[in-house]
């Protein structure tokens, strides 16, 4: 791990460590919050903190640092990516029990606090190591950041899944809502009977 104390606020990976340390405060006030509007208003917030710092990585981070960070690492953000968006999409929809809701928001922060270990403890040291102009990608991710709080963020392919599977819970829950299936047994007089062969 390296000190990002060191880096200035413009130098893109502390554009991103900023946008980590928010989210986690964000994940960290969800636990204490008591009530249900204080608790969406956090899962708001964290959704579009959430979804703006994906694309600035997809968009602009992602790409430059790639060849040199290497695929395994990059593939694997690439995947936890896709999983936080996923439960981000059917936590927008806003379909389902409160229970259900509060679990997803905590497993999506489980899942977000793992990406950011791994960004922070591998990909940024590697990344750190290139000779890119980490201030100019920088400052491409803040223009980006401002454009997008301004135009709005476009729909993700996990937006359109969730919207096309027309329901935003998981199959746990909607199996909860279904009445169990009742296997019939046959009894003894029911069941064909087999002869022994002779």
């Amino acid at each position: 791990m390296f000190d990002f104390l060191t880096l200035s606020d413009n130098h893109a990976i502390s554009v991103l460590k900023n946008d980590h340390d928010r989210v986690k405060k964000l994940f960290d006030e969800f636990e204490d919050a008591k009530g249900r509007p204080a608790r969406e208003k956090i899962i708001r917030e964290a959704i579009l903190e959430l979804k703006i710092h994906a694309l600035l990585e997809e968009e602009i981070f992602y790409p430059a640092v790639r060849a040199h960070v290497g695929p395994d690492l990059m593939n694997e953000a690439d995947e936890e990516h896709h999983v936080a968006k996923v439960l981000i999409a059917e936590l927008d929809a806003g379909r389902g029990d409160q229970g259900h809701r509060d679990a997803k928001f905590t497993v999506l922060g489980e899942s977000i606090r793992h990406h950011i270990k791994d960004e922070e403890n591998e990909v940024f040291p590697k990344a750190k190591s290139t000779d890119l102009d980490f201030e100019a990608l920088g400052e491409k991710m803040l223009q980006r950041k401002k454009q997008l709080l301004a135009k709005g963020i476009p729909t993700d392919a996990e937006h359109k899944m969730v919207a096309k599977a027309g329901r935003a819970d998981s199959p746990a829950t909607a199996a909860k809502r279904r009445k169990p299936a009742v296997a019939k047994r046959k009894t003894a007089a029911a069941r064909p009977k087999t002869r022994a062969a002779h």
